[in-house]
């Protein structure tokens, strides 16, 4: 087993030990790929998607935001295209029987050529040193430049073939790089075939007079069919933004890897409308807020890339995606994408409803361009969960697991320890987590001893911890160890609130921005 394949089994056993996330219906021996948010979980869920709506719709005057309803009339999937078009291209295998993404095939294949890359760099830094120039090796070394080249051709071949629809030369580049199914390691496939991802209900009292309706598979489309009344009873000038959050259906084919691809799932979306002709500012605008945003977490600047799209969707004149190192490698957590007026217009033909703004200033109407970043709440979760997830050595020759969550996002702020269960401690240590509770989630745990309650919130992302204990009563001080660098301090009772207010607060933390 690779250290990634050990890493990411530690990260999906410590999200269940710890209350995060619960496979769906376990009782029943779960459903594949729904997963449930645990107390935990939902705590932190909920704490990523505040973060996002603080920084994209409350810091902006321009942007704001609307809930719109998961079923919608079945015309608007016809208008966006999703009836047609939203397919994936899927695979079977004979001998195992089992279904697969024919362009994940392709791109795990390339994943594996970028773990060489990484292996080679890891060699020659261990040889150089601090002489080491990563930038200058990867360009250089014939090798690496190698692998980099193959990667693009077969990129681009399946790009190609895929907006071509040769679903014939897409199962030919399967064969010639000879991919076997990750299970049995066979390698006898079927032909390509297109599978769409719609989820189908009905709507109505009677099988006779039911509607046939979808599941949304975006949350974009009650953005665009709304985007008059929103522009008009907000009184909004060009340019301006609807975000959303909410939940999305796709009857994907699911590879194992936990929350990152679900059936059900939760997207962050904005639509940002612009004046045509200046799609191409906004595009870079966009692109480097939203990477901000990111970096404002502290997670690593190595762990993060843009990944510019070989392969457009018809309607898009520019698309990149924000990538982050997962344990099972680089992969899209974010998209940002220049739409054109693709969306307004279709809905505009479909529905026989004008859907343009009027510019007051230049006396005309026009259909206007828009800009999309969108974000699955889901990936973003793992994203911070995964990266948070370490194992470190003491100095006194133990080890301790930590989550180490960024304390913005972390679910409970502070847990209050009174050292024992007498002398009125605990009555003292009641009194902290009931004036702090106003303001922060905080916990209470009087169970074993101190050092054991320590290592159990280290193991849950708490990112401080109080104790109260003989020398309180005396002073009215408490010891205020953090999490990170276990390092502790005695501090008033009465500075407790300020002291963690600094380090929890999302102004500080998107001040970064």
């Amino acid at each position: 087993m690779t250290n990634q394949d050990d890493q990411f089994k530690k990260v999906v056993s410590h999200a269940k030990e710890y209350g995060y996330v619960f496979q769906s219906s376990e009782i029943y021996d779960g459903l594949s790929a729904v997963y449930d948010y645990a107390q935990n979980g939902a705590e932190l869920k909920k704490n990523i998607r505040d973060y996002w709506w603080k920084a994209v719709v409350q810091m902006h005057d321009n942007i704001v935001g609307i809930d719109s309803s998961i079923f919608m009339h079945p015309t608007t999937w016809k208008a966006s295209g999703h009836v047609d078009a939203f397919n994936d291209p899927l695979i079977d295998n004979k001998d195992s029987k089992k279904r697969y993404r024919a362009d994940v095939l392709i791109e795990d294949y390339c994943a594996k050529i970028e773990g060489k890359i990484d292996k080679e760099v890891d060699k020659a830094a261990k040889r150089f040193g601090d002489a080491f120039n990563k930038e200058e090796f990867i360009s250089t070394n014939p090798r690496v430049v190698g692998y980099y080249d193959k990667i693009k051709t077969i990129l681009s071949r399946m790009a190609k073939s895929l907006e071509s629809e040769d679903l014939a030369d897409v199962k030919a580049l399967i064969e010639e790089l000879e991919i076997a199914d990750p299970l049995t390691g066979s390698r006898n496939w079927t032909e390509v075939k297109q599978f769409n991802l719609m989820f189908g209900t009905k709507l109505g009292a009677s099988a006779e007079s039911a509607m046939d309706l979808y599941l949304r598979p975006e949350t974009a489309q009650g953005i665009f069919v709304n985007f008059l009344n929103v522009q008009k009873t907000g009184r909004m000038k060009i340019p301006f933004g609807i975000a959303q959050t909410g939940k999305a259906f796709r009857n994907e084919i699911v590879a194992r890897q936990f929350i990152f691809r679900m059936r059900e799932f939760e997207q962050m979306e904005m639509q940002f409308f612009i004046k045509p002709g200046t799609q191409k500012e906004w595009f870079e605008h966009w692109k480097e807020t939203r990477m901000k945003w990111h970096l404002s977490l502290g997670m690593g600047d190595e762990n993060y890339r843009f990944h510019d799209h070989e392969k457009l969707a018809h309607y898009a004149d520019a698309a990149t995606d924000i990538e982050f190192k997962f344990p099972f490698g680089f992969k899209e957590l974010e998209g940002i994408h220049s739409r054109t007026d693709f969306d307004l217009k279709q809905h505009e033909e479909f529905s026989g409803k004008k859907l343009q703004y009027f510019d007051h200033e230049t006396n005309e109407s026009y259909t206007p361009y828009v800009l999309e970043t969108s974000i699955g709440l889901d990936r973003m979760f793992l994203a911070v969960f995964s990266n948070a997830l370490v194992e470190e050595e003491l100095d006194n020759n133990t080890t301790r697991t930590v989550l180490k969550l960024p304390a913005v996002l972390a679910p409970v702020k502070a847990a209050i320890l009174p050292l024992v269960k007498k002398d009125g401690l605990p009555e003292i240590a009641r009194q902290i987590m009931d004036d702090l509770k106003w303001d922060f989630n905080v916990a209470y745990d009087e169970k074993d001893a101190v050092g054991r309650r320590y290592r159990r919130q280290d193991a849950n992302g708490t990112p401080f911890c109080i104790t109260v204990d003989h020398d309180t009563l005396e002073d009215q001080t408490v010891t205020i160890r953090h999490r990170d660098t276990m390092e502790q301090t005695r501090v008033k009772i009465e500075d407790l609130r300020d002291l963690i207010k600094k380090e929890v607060d999302m102004k500080s933390w998107l001040k970064k921005i």
